[in-house]
This record gives structure tokens, sequence and C-alpha cells, in this order.
């Protein structure tokens, strides 16, 4: 299988600020839109949609960077973390759009709403459980916490899960948006449970493959 040409070590850093530059045009251009009255119908709660939206699609992007090296052998794994945060970011940004513009900081509204909504609850808790994740995405926190940073950040597909759920139970109607949604999220969810198999299975074909004698 052919293999997309290597990025520079000398790229790398800067590749990683261009993505964090990158993700949040659309939060940057969708907030624009509706300060200037050009989001459709209620500007506020299109924005807070367009916010969970992208964040649900970083958590799917985020998920999918082990699937597409062990699949396809393109190491991105340099974008992973970045991934995660903007995530967590659009997340942040989704919920104090809700609390602050949509709510106006009525925070009995806002607890009433978290209690008595089930997928305001769901999208809550997708949010508390994101803190942690988000604090310790650094070097420090990998090394502090050893094996249990990995433990840890295995939470990210409870949360992708979390998210999808919310999104598909906030409409009146689940469309094909919001199954595909799930879709990808189970398909990655599965991933994750077959993937030691596979790998493997594909250890034992290439062994068997090298054992084999070379004609000629």
């Amino acid at each position: 299988m052919p293999s997309l040409p290597a990025l520079p070590k000398r790229l790398h850093s800067p590749s990683i600020w261009a993505l964090y530059l990158l993700g949040f045009i659309p939060a940057a251009w969708g907030f624009y839109l509706g300060a200037t009255g050009r989001l459709p119908g209620n500007a506020v709660k299109e924005f807070e949609h367009l916010l969970g939206i992208w964040a649900l699609r970083f958590l799917i992007a985020t998920l999918a960077i082990t699937p597409i090296r062990d699949l396809f052998g393109v190491n991105w794994l340099r974008y992973r973390r970045a991934l995660g945060l903007l995530a967590f970011y659009y997340v942040l940004m989704h919920f104090l759009t809700y609390m602050v513009l949509d709510q106006t900081l009525v925070l009995p509204a806002v607890l009433a709403d978290i209690a008595r909504r089930p997928f305001i609850t769901i999208g809550m808790a997708a949010l508390v459980l994101l803190i942690p994740l988000a604090i310790t995405s650094n070097n420090w926190s990998i090394r502090r916490l050893g094996q249990r940073w990995s433990k840890l950040h295995r939470l990210v597909y409870v949360i992708a899960a979390a998210g999808a759920l919310h999104f598909a139970m906030s409409v009146k109607v689940v469309g094909p948006e919001q199954m595909l949604y799930l879709f990808l999220v189970a398909v990655l969810v599965a991933w994750r449970a077959v993937r030691k198999r596979f790998l493997r299975w594909r250890r034992q074909g290439n062994t068997h493959m090298r054992s084999q004698p070379r004609p000629g």
C-alpha cells in the first residue's frame, strides 16, 4: 500500500499550531455570522448547535487517529492531543453559549434543565468527564501518572458516545445526520474492542510471510 510522504520533522510543531488555528475557524466564523445577524432562525441556538457539532467532530477525529494508523499506516499521532483539546474547547464553548447567551446565567434554570432533560444531563456529564482529560493532556501528566494516564484517557470513548447520544436526543426526530455520528462512534468503540486481536492476526500473517522461502 503506497504511503503518504512523511512531513519533515521541522514542520511537526508548526503543523500542530496550524491545526489549532484552523480548528478555531468554525467557532470564529459562526460567532461572526451570529453577531452580524446572518445566522437563520434563533442565532443563539444555531451557534450553540454549531459548537456542539464541531465538538463531536473533533472527538471522532481524535478517536480515528489510532485506527487510521493501524489500518493504513498513516501516523498522525502528533495531532491527537490537539484534536482532543479542540474537542474540549468546543464542548466548553457549547456549554458557555448555552449558559450565558441562552439561559442568561440564570443558575436555577440551568440546574433545572440539567436535572429534568436527559440529553442535557448526558451532555453535562460528558463535559465533566472531559475536564480531567484536558488538564492531563501534557507531557508532565503522562510521566507523572504512568499507566494510569492511559486508563484515564480511555474515558474519551465514553465521552464520544455520550456526545453522539446527546446530539441524537436533542432533536425531535433522529435523522441521517444523528445516525451518522452514532454509527461512527459505534465503529470506533468497536475497533477498540477488536484492535488487539487484529494486530495479533496481522503480526502472525507478517511472520508467516517472512518465513516463506523466496522463489528462485
